[in-house]
């Protein structure tokens, strides 16, 4: 079951930097919630990280962290989502956006972390994940198979692959494999 109420702002910045590598934890940017579930920030970081906490009114856990340079991506996802909109309408409108150049992506490969796990692992109450799973994605706008030589789907777990080539939110995937139950 998802969360009811906002984690205070000490617990949002935990949650988020669980994505976060180590060396990256402490300096990093932390866009969380308020108590009318607007995005804030509640950290301003000092290093190239910008990190985004779980959203207690999803069910199980998330939080996401990356390079400032897809900030502007990320925070137009984020005004989507305030506006209502969810899942495949998010995708629609963030494609016709990207042609309108409402939005930029970063020209240079951009790392994303995403630390998660199902709501049967993931205690709201205390705050405790049991075998969370990182992913690895690494956005490379416009790259394609044949510019990367990376495959299109995942032959076997953990092997990079490349998602949505030839667009502008192509990523090479990393999916390590499920932790053990």
């Amino acid at each position: 079951m998802a969360q009811t109420v906002v984690p205070a702002p000490d617990q949002q910045i935990k949650y988020a930097v669980m994505a976060a590598p180590a060396d990256k934890k402490e300096a990093a940017t932390v866009i969380g919630f308020d108590d009318s579930g607007k995005y804030v920030t509640l950290r301003k970081g000092t290093n190239v990280l910008v990190c985004l906490t779980d959203d207690p009114t999803q069910k199980g856990f998330s939080a996401a962290c990356y390079h400032e340079s897809l900030e502007p991506f990320m925070a137009w996802g984020r005004t989507l989502k305030m506006q209502g909109k969810k899942g495949p309408e998010v995708m629609e409108q963030r494609d016709k956006d990207a042609k309108a150049r409402k939005f930029k992506m970063p020209k240079q490969p951009a790392t994303l972390f995403v630390f998660s796990a199902p709501a049967e692992r993931f205690d709201a109450a205390t705050g405790t994940i049991t075998n969370g799973n990182l992913r690895y994605v690494v956005y490379i706008a416009n790259a394609t198979s044949e510019s990367t030589g990376l495959p299109l789907k995942s032959e076997i777990p953990g092997m990079p692959w490349i998602m949505d080539p030839g667009t502008y939110r192509a990523h090479i995937m990393i999916n390590p494999p499920p932790p053990a139950k």
